[in-house]
């Protein structure tokens, strides 16, 4: 009786290593038809919900402050009286809003460079970095978490705010130079050194960090092949080998660089006095023509639109200059 349970066992497994046939001699069950409905209900319930508030918040909005630009607007936003182009020939005639335009113009491309050659800099230091690494990525990059009000205020009350007990005074004070005025004089370029300063602040951590990521993506054997063929480290392996292949990040860096010095507001309005005739961004000169005592709802859309016309244009021409989306691979 004990060996009766061997006397049928079951089969041996097949040489090619295939799984046993089903017992039954019935056929592999087949997928659920229902699948891919389950797949596409699933990426909706996801991708619903922001793509609704996408469309209420920034497309609405967008076409609404086209339409709102062909109508004289003042005190409302549901005009019925339509003047057409009037609204765009009063804000390319106005002399404050096309002033903004020429000087962020100028402002972009001084910090845009400035901003790109600080984070790559950054990244390069980090990067060759063989202990802490972590703990100076995270110190450069700190400050981007930072609000640009609040980091405004702080550089305009404490660091520049024109006393002279002031941290900005007192170092210039070492050298034997008098006070100096930083904010409340109207003169270049005192209070552009403030504002590129706090800009810069605040937003090199963060393009170090896309640069970083690109450098710990371009591959050792480059940089093995170069030292084969005689090439030195420094400026000759940077110039050959890294800068052309940062050449994707670096076209995607000045690009939103680009776009955030066009749209910059917040150190702006609070450094730089709204009453001031200097130093006015496009947006501020928006934001008083819309919200001011006129509340021309018409011309402040059209200046947006011709603001955003402009970015779009410049944005273009770099990246046609660049190649929007190419890498080295591609020249």
């Amino acid at each position: 009786m004990g060996g009766c349970f061997f006397l049928n066992p079951p089969p041996p497994p097949p040489r090619g290593g295939a799984p046993p046939p089903p017992r039954g001699g019935g056929a592999p069950p087949r997928p659920r038809r229902g699948l891919g409905t389950r797949n596409t209900l699933n990426f909706w319930l996801f991708t619903g919900p922001f793509l609704i508030g996408l469309v209420i918040f920034v497309f609405v909005p967008i076409g609404w402050s086209i339409w709102l630009s062909f109508f004289d607007a003042r005190f409302t936003v549901t005009p019925s009286h339509f003047v057409g182009f009037d609204n765009y020939t009063h804000m390319l005639s106005n002399s404050d809003f096309t002033g903004s335009l020429l000087t962020f113009t100028v402002f972009a491309a001084f910090i845009v460079p400035t901003t790109w050659a600080l984070s790559l800099g950054l990244a390069l230091l980090v990067h060759r970095l063989r202990f802490l690494r972590a703990f100076f990525r995270s110190v450069f990059f700190l400050p981007t978490a930072c609000s640009y009000v609040a980091a405004a205020l702080i550089w305009k009350m404490s660091i520049f705010n024109g006393v002279r007990f002031g941290l900005a005074n007192t170092v210039v004070g070492w050298f034997g130079v008098e006070n100096i005025a930083w904010v409340s004089n109207p003169s270049p370029p005192w209070y552009w050194l403030v504002i590129v300063t706090v800009r810069l602040w605040l937003q090199s951590g963060f393009y170090m960090i896309l640069f970083l990521a690109a450098l710990q993506n371009i591959p050792g054997e480059l940089y093995e092949a170069a030292a084969i063929d005689g090439a030195k480290p420094g400026w000759q392996t940077f110039r050959h080998i890294t800068l052309p292949q940062l050449r994707a990040t670096s076209t995607a860096v000045i690009l939103l660089l680009l776009i955030a010095a066009y749209q910059a507001f917040d150190e702006f309005y609070n450094i730089v006095s709204t009453r001031a005739t200097w130093g006015q961004t496009p947006l501020m000169v928006l934001y008083k023509t819309a919200l001011g005592a006129s509340q021309d709802y018409g011309s402040g859309s059209a200046g947006a639109v011709i603001l955003t016309v402009l970015i779009c244009a410049v944005t273009l021409l770099q990246g046609r200059f660049m190649g929007f989306g190419r890498g080295e691979e591609s020249r």
